[in-house]
């Protein structure tokens, strides 16, 4: 489902992962079964080949994973939170597209 530079994050490795990057991370949080989670697989592909070396992007499936989700208060999917020096420095939550992505990640990279 997801494109070769989109990375999968677990509840196990967040911390390394995300928390502790250098650079921007950008978490994508979803499920299989939700279907605007779907819709943005496309362009969080676009998104992580496009920010490639600059940021990393990744998903994280809440039903797999669901410390993170309860970590982050994820209440809705599909949820964007972006985090910088291990902080949320950005979030959407619902379906956004591909120009409202890159808004929260320019100030950023």
């Amino acid at each position: 489902m997801a494109g070769d530079k989109v990375m999968t994050f677990t509840d196990g490795a967040f911390d390394a992962d995300v928390i502790n990057s250098p650079q921007p991370v950008l978490v994508d949080f979803w499920a299989e079964w939700c279907g605007p989670c779907r819709q943005m697989g496309p362009t969080i592909d676009t998104i992580a080949s496009e920010y490639a070396g600059k940021a990393k992007v990744g998903k994280l499936n809440v039903d797999d994973n669901g410390q993170t989700a309860m970590r982050y208060n994820i209440r809705g999917i599909p949820t964007l939170l972006l985090f910088k020096g291990g902080k949320v420095v950005e979030q959407r939550v619902g379906a956004v597209g591909k120009s409202e992505v890159q808004k929260m990640l320019d100030p950023h990279v």
